[in-house]
C-alpha cells in the first residue's frame, strides 16, 4: 500500500507541476481584466428597481467581455441555471421554423428535456434539431460535417463537457478544427458553445478559436464557489442584444435588471478565485482517477488523457457500490453530512438521479459534489474541490466504503 501511495504522490505532484502553469496564465488573464476594466468598490454598489445605469452590472458585463476575449456579455444572478442560461441563448436566437445541430449527440439531460417539451422549441417553435455523433475516437465527426450543407442550420451546438453520458469532452483545440471547419462552407451558421465545467481549464476559451457565442452557470467554474447564482453569456455584440431583448423586452434588453450589492460584490470576486478553485478541481479530479483506476474502476478521463472540463466519472457497474459511493461523498461533505441522499425523480431528467452536493452554495458543482442517473453501467460524476486536501478525505473514505462491499 505504501508502494502505491508513492507512486499515486509523484504522478499526482507531477499533474499540479504541469496543471500549475495553466493556472497561472489565468489568473493572470483574470487579474489583467480586472485592470484594464478598471473595476473600483464602486462596482459593488448595486441598485434597486429597474436598476437604470447600474455601474456595477454594467462593469461586470464588460469584465467577462473582457476574459473571454467576446464583443459583449450579458452576466446575471437572475439566470436560475445552466440550462435555463442556454435556454435564453436559443429564445434570443431562433425564430420560428429555424434549424440547429448538435455536433456533440445528445446533449445534457434538462436541454434535451426543455427541447422536446410541449412548451420546448420543436413544438412551440417548429425548430428543427438535428444531431451528429461523435465518431469512433469520441471527437466531434468533421468528415460528416464536410458532407453536411450547413447553411440550412441557424446554429450549430457544441457541448464541451460530457453530462450523463460515457463519452469524453470536447477540446479547445477541437472546437477550433470544427469552428473553421464550419465557418468555411457556412459563414453565417452561429457556432454557440455550452462552456458549462470547462472555464479556466485550459489557456484558451471556446470564443478565441472561432465559437460566436458562449454560455455557462455562475454556480460551476467562474463563479469562484462563492457566486450565489447566475449565468453568463458572452460572444457577438449583435447576438447578445438579441439575446437579451428576450432575457427581458425588446427594446429595453439589458438597460434594466437591477444587481444587489451581495451579489454584485460575489460574482466579481468569484470569477478572481475561479482559476485558482478549478485548479483545486483538477488535481482532485486526477486524484480520484488515479485512486479508482488502480482499484480496478473505468475511469474518464483515463490518467493519461487531457483534460478540458473539472467533471471526473467512475463506472460502477453496480448499482448498489454506485449509491454507496455518493452516500459517502454526501457523509464527509461540511453542510448536510447528515443527510442520506437516496435515487429520486429530479425535475428534467426521465431518469432517477442520486446526488451528493454537502455544499455551501445550494447545487454548486464547484464545491465537491457527485451525481449520478440511476441507469446501466451505473457512472458517478463527481466534480469541484475548495480545497483537495478536503475532497481527498471524502474520496479516500468513499474509495474504502466502496471496497468493503467486495
Amino acid at each position: 500500500m505504501d508502494s502505491t501511495n508513492e507512486k499515486i504522490n509523484e504522478q499526482l505532484n507531477n499533474f499540479r507541476e504541469v496543471y500549475s502553469a495553466i493556472a497561472l496564465y489565468n489568473h493572470s488573464k483574470v487579474l489583467k481584466a480586472f485592470k484594464e476594466c478598471n473595476i473600483t468598490t464602486e462596482a459593488f454598489n448595486g441598485s434597486t428597481g429597474y436598476g437604470y445605469n447600474d455601474y456595477g452590472r454594467n462593469k461586470l458585463n464588460m469584465l467577462y467581455s473582457n476574459i473571454f476575449k467576446g464583443e459583449d456579455a450579458l452576466v446575471s444572478s437572475n439566470f436560475a441555471s445552466g440550462t435555463h442560461t442556454i435556454y435564453t441563448v436559443f429564445r434570443g436566437l431562433l425564430d420560428y421554423g429555424d434549424k440547429i445541430v448538435s455536433l456533440t449527440g445528445d446533449l445534457y439531460d434538462t436541454l434535451e428535456k426543455a427541447i422536446w417539451d410541449d412548451s420546448g422549441l420543436v413544438k412551440k417553435m417548429a425548430i428543427t434539431y438535428d444531431k451528429i455523433s461523435l465518431n469512433s475516437e469520441d471527437k466531434i465527426d468533421n468528415d460528416v460535417i464536410k458532407n453536411q450543407n450547413f447553411k440550412k442550420y441557424k446554429m450549430a451546438i457544441i457541448q464541451r463537457s460530457r453530462g450523463y453520458s460515457t463519452r469524453r469532452s470536447i477540446t479547445i483545440d477541437e472546437i477550433e478544427i470544427t469552428a473553421k471547419l464550419i465557418k468555411k462552407y457556412s459563414p453565417n451558421t452561429i457556432i454557440f458553445v455550452d462552456n458549462c465545467y470547462g472555464e479556466f481549464v485550459e489557456k484558451a476559451e471556446p470564443i478565441e478559436v472561432g465559437a460566436d457565442i458562449i454560455a455557462g452557470s455562475l454556480i460551476k467554474n467562474p463563479g469562484g464557489t462563492i457566486a450565489q447564482s447566475g449565468g453568463y453569456i458572452v460572444g457577438r455584440k449583435d447576438l447578445i442584444e438579441q439575446i437579451s431583448d428576450t432575457f427581458t423586452v425588446p427594446g429595453i434588453g439589458k438597460e434594466i435588471g437591477c444587481e444587489n450589492s451581495f451579489d454584485l460584490r460575489l460574482m466579481f470576486q468569484g470569477i478572481f478565485l475561479a482559476p485558482r478553485i478549478v485548479e483545486e478541481c483538477l488535481v482532485t479530479a486526477y486524484y480520484t482517477a488515479l485512486l479508482f483506476n488502480g482499484l480496478g474502476y473505468i475511469v474518464s478521463p483515463n490518467t493519461n488523457e487531457t483534460r478540458t472540463d473539472i467533471i471526473q466519472s467512475i463506472t460502477f457497474n453496480d448499482k448498489n457500490k454506485l449509491i454507496k459511493f455518493i452516500q459517502t461523498i454526501q457523509e464527509y461533505s461540511p453542510v448536510d453530512s447528515m443527510a442520506i441522499p437516496h435515487p429520486w425523480d429530479m425535475p428534467g431528467y426521465d431518469t432517477q438521479v442520486i446526488m451528493a452536493s454537502g455544499s455551501f452554495i445550494s447545487g454548486s458543482s464547484l464545491e465537491l459534489s457527485a451525481d449520478a442517473p440511476i441507469r446501466e453501467p451505473y457512472i458517478a460524476y463527481l466534480q469541484g474541490s475548495t480545497s483537495f486536501y478536503y475532497s481527498k478525505i471524502a474520496i479516500d473514505k468513499a474509495a474504502e466504503a466502496i471496497e468493503k462491499k467486495k
